[in-house]
């Protein structure tokens, strides 16, 4: 089997944005143009951390995690998990939120929050074999 890694993006790479560019379009249909500079600003961001799951050398996934504080706690947002398509039904997905797990734990005292659409069926169900319980509440957004 080959050799799964998880790691922390710190330092700007043409391929690390390459990796995010490519694998975007397999989240979202909506573009998004992701470019070395956008990887300098999350790189440069200290409460956002970009982990790409590298297999065999190549990136092969990837997941988001934000933080938040505010006078209730810090929250840390899991965001933008996505897998190669060629690669999913591999555990990819499980390996990277439970990273995100462990890392959001070594940081304290901390609720951590995702939010999936319905339509990702294996993601929600993903999800809470991971131990997420889904909240009752209503998601607003607003575009400036």
């Amino acid at each position: 089997m080959d050799e799964v890694r998880i790691f922390e993006v710190t330092e700007v790479r043409n391929e690390y944005a390459d990796a995010v560019g490519r694998l975007l379009p397999q989240l979202s249909s909506t573009p998004h143009i992701f470019t070395v500079e956008t990887l300098q600003r999350l790189v440069d961001c200290e409460t956002t951390h970009l982990f790409l799951l590298e297999e065999s050398g190549a990136v092969r996934g990837m997941l988001t995690l934000c933080a938040a504080y505010s006078p209730t706690g810090c929250k840390m947002w899991i965001e933008d998990v996505v897998v190669d398509s060629d690669c999913r039904g591999r555990s990819f997905g499980r390996k990277l939120v439970e990273y995100a797990i462990e890392y959001a734990g070594e940081c304290g005292n901390v609720t951590l929050m995702l939010t999936s659409r319905p339509s990702r069926v294996a993601a929600n169900a993903l999800y809470r074999s991971a131990g997420f319980s889904q909240k009752e509440t209503n998601v607003y957004a607003m575009k400036k």
